[in-house]
């Protein structure tokens, strides 16, 4: 399974061993009866508040410490009642409950109507004291304490929210005072409240940052706005967003404002299925999934607000019963956002770059299958956190590591293999040993990734994830991918995109998620896709890279990241070379352990293995990828990869590759292979070859190094050239002096000889320091070579 999912919290597990300790398990039997025992709510901290009944006549109210792993008794009602919502405050000394009181049948059977159907009320539990009732009316209500900062001291003040059924929420303030070892709340007649919200349709809460998501019909269209409570201040409006989502507003849904079965079933299959998530970088989501009016067809959508645009998806379910088909469930990974729908498929999304189809992972079968999870009751209540109502269990959800790496080696399309890849890295940030798995994989699987380069795609995603985290917005500014179209389509799924309006942001100076979620949005309104790092600035400078790479990479940041300054900007690109030349080298380094690779490669004298072939091949797509990608090469590479060439290639496709730049002639692997091969034909003809396709300078340095006639006879040629070339139009002012020689009867070799003398006797020297270079030399190179080429002995 692709999400590994580790129950925090079971009801059967952790509560009903307690229960039976106190003796209330008889009367428990939750595989005929869910309703007798069930989680109500889940509050900031980590406390889980469930209710249990006792032979039909007492309600229980019990509270779960997820950190402790202890159970509580809070409050008891000496009657049958359905609790529809429950919230205890972070000191844990107030309990708000609202439940119903009867039934409608008990309405109509005992002449009720004067009495309130729903009632709400505040008790102090610490000692169990006074009950203050908030609400009794005849609409339901949900009750949700508000949070402060995590080791705040205690407070004297608790603030509640009371979110009614007639679509308004409210804020009571709740002051409290100690008293002979107890706290009581503050005896002032009504308590203060203000109205935080009116006419909504649709309502989220956000425990862990204290945020209510909430959406208001306006027109044809929806507004979504976003409050955000403060420990020391009071609720500020601070997001505002249209949404074209049509809504049904006859009747409210809640998400995360407690867990009441039969109420939210009965409202999920009339309205609309809607969820908003954010993530650490500031990315803000909404999901939602709508009825299809075509059998067997699901469409949901991801509304990208940090990106201003929207994805729907149509999927094609194949041998799918009606009865079957439930409402998508969605999940917060926070770099992904998880739609599912049990028994067909499992959807992640990559929050950071939605743009590109490619980077999200769309499985169905055996690969989508969540055996923990079966059914659509399922909430996210906070980052990497699902909580299935119906079971009452919550589970820490996390992406499988091993799952997502046999999911790569056994995917045979490369969206998967893809999307994966990404997962992967992203994900997984800095694990070695799942980096290390990837690169066998990449070397396993070069030609078999038709679309993209899997050795590109890995070395950009991981520079990505290794230096963005430092500086913010360095993730808009550095590519991600190699990619910048993607015309592949996932098999089944439908995807269009709509442009959407950016959200308005209400706030100055804010901090955290919203200042990153600003920062996003001014990108996307300042051209993002424009600021990224594309290596297609540096192609013109290629004959520069070395030197150009670092300088433009450092103009680029310094035009969008003027705030960080020059020094910060110099260390971030020496960072990003440097990890950069470190990942080849540990792809080198993986690559030359698996196939047992070591120095016999500068070996000449014998041809190369299997593996040192393969070795080759991955080395030339590892250059062809940097080539494509202008990013440099570590030291010594060039050296390694022209030695395998040697011992791996015949002669024709050495020199081939030789000639078109994919093996590049090193001073180091020349001046060996001259050295340590003898000179037979065939290394003859090798030598010769290397030595003709030599660069001048490099030349000069290494043909010393070849005691042979043929390497003679061309240093002397270089060496006239070069003197004929110095020379130019000068003429000789002194007679031809005597030949320096013995006498040859060759007149043409007498002239030549005694001209070039007299221009080393005018200062004109080419080899200042190779001293055994002279006319000399030239002579006695030229007699050597034509009496070989005529068959003579020469003494």
């Amino acid at each position: 399974m692709l999400l590994r999912l580790v129950p925090e919290f079971e009801l059967r597990r952790d509560v009903l061993p307690w229960l039976a300790e106190r003796g209330c398990a008889a009367a428990l039997d939750t595989s005929e009866n869910s309703s007798a025992l069930y989680v109500v709510n889940v509050e900031r901290n980590g406390k889980i508040i469930y209710t249990w009944k006792e032979n039909q006549r007492n309600t229980h109210i019990g509270l779960y410490d997820l950190q402790t792993k202890q159970n509580e008794h809070l409050y008891m009602f000496e009657k049958n009642l359905h609790i529809i919502s429950c919230s205890i405050n972070n000191e844990r000394t107030l309990l708000a409950v609202s439940f119903c009181q009867y039934t409608e049948e008990e309405r109509a059977t005992q002449l009720l109507q004067s009495v309130s159907k729903y009632l709400t009320l505040l008790i102090e539990i610490h000692p169990i004291n006074n009950v203050r009732v908030l609400k009794a009316v005849d609409s339901c209500v949900r009750v949700q304490f508000l949070y402060p900062v995590e080791d705040r001291n205690a407070s004297r003040e608790s603030r509640l929210l009371l979110v009614s059924e007639d679509k308004y929420i409210e804020q009571f303030d709740i002051h409290v005072v100690a008293e002979e070892h107890k706290v009581v709340i503050q005896k002032s007649g009504q308590l203060p409240r203000a109205k935080v919200v009116d006419d909504l349709v649709w309502a989220q809460w956000d425990m862990m940052e204290q945020r209510l998501f909430y959406i208001v019909p306006k027109e044809s269209k929806s507004t979504l706005r976003c409050v955000q409570f403060y420990p020391e201040e009071n609720f500020i409006s601070i997001l505002e967003s249209h949404l074209d989502i049509a809504l049904n507003d006859t009747q409210l849904k809640l998400v995360n404002f407690g867990y009441d079965y039969c109420q939210d079933q009965d409202v999920a299959s009339k309205s609309l299925n809607l969820q908003v998530f954010t993530s650490k970088a500031g990315g803000l989501c909404v999901c939602c999934s709508r009825v299809s009016d075509i059998p067997h067809e699901i469409i949901y959508s991801i509304y990208f607000l940090h990106k201003g645009y929207n994805k729907t998806f149509t999927v094609s379910l194949e041998r799918a019963e009606s009865r079957q088909l439930k409402e998508v469930a969605f999940m917060n990974l926070d770099y992904y956002v998880a739609a599912y729908l049990p028994g067909q498929f499992l959807h992640l999304l990559n929050i950071q770059h939605p743009d590109m189809l490619c980077y999200s992972l769309f499985l169905t079968g055996e690969d989508a299958r969540i055996d923990t999870l079966q059914n659509c009751s399922i909430r996210s209540p906070w980052v990497s956190a699902v909580l299935d109502c119906n079971a009452g269990s919550l589970f820490d959800v996390s992406i499988s590591d091993s799952a997502l790496l046999q999911l790569l080696e056994k995917s045979k399309r490369d969206c998967e293999r893809l999307a994966a890849l990404h997962c992967a890295l992203l994900y997984f940030q800095y694990t070695e040993d799942l980096e290390m798995q990837i690169i066998r994989w990449i070397s396993e699987n070069l030609s078999t990734c038709h679309s993209f380069d899997p050795i590109q795609e890995f070395i950009i995603a991981s520079l990505y994830c290794r230096m963005c985290p430092e500086t913010q917005n360095l993730d808009k500014l550095l590519p991600y991918t190699s990619l910048h179209d993607w015309i592949g389509a996932v098999p089944g799924v439908i995807c269009a995109t709509d442009i959407i309006s950016l959200p308005v942001l209400e706030f100055q100076n804010s901090k955290g998620f919203w200042e990153k979620l600003n920062s996003n949005l001014e990108s996307v309104k300042y051209a993002e896709p424009h600021l990224h790092y594309h290596s297609k600035v540096l192609r013109r400078e290629w004959r520069n890279l070395s030197e150009e790479m670092v300088a433009q990479l450092k103009d680029h940041l310094m035009r969008h990241l003027q705030y960080v300054g020059k020094k910060k900007i110099d260390q971030i690109v020496l960072d990003y070379v440097a990890n950069l030349l470190n990942l080849v080298h540990r792809i080198m380094k993986e690559v030359w352990r698996r196939y047992q690779l070591h120095s016999c490669i500068f070996c000449f004298d014998e041809r190369g293995s299997a593996a040192e072939f393969a070795v080759f091949h991955i080395m030339s797509r590892i250059l062809e990828a940097a080539n494509g990608m202008c990013m440099p090469l570590p030291p010594g590479f060039h050296t390694l990869h022209l030695g395998l060439g040697v011992r791996c290639l015949p002669l024709h496709t050495l020199l081939h590759y030789i000639d078109n730049g994919i093996l590049q002639l090193t001073e180091t692997c020349v001046r060996k292979l001259l050295k340590d091969l003898d000179d037979t034909e065939q290394n003859e003809k090798l030598k010769f070859s290397i030595v003709m396709r030599l660069p001048e300078a490099l030349g000069q340095k290494v043909r010393q190094y070849w005691n042979h006639p043929i390497n003679a006879n061309l240093i002397a040629r270089k060496y006239v050239k070069l003197l004929l070339e110095k020379l130019g139009n000068r003429q000789c002012s002194r007679p031809i002096p005597e030949r320096l020689s013995f006498p040859v009867e060759f007149l043409p070799l007498n002239y030549l000889t005694n001209m070039l003398a007299e221009i080393e006797n005018q200062g004109v020297q080419p080899y200042e320091k190779q001293d055994h270079v002279n006319v000399r030399f030239v002579e006695e190179t030229a007699l050597k070579h034509t009496m070989t080429l005529l068959g003579l002995k020469y003494s």
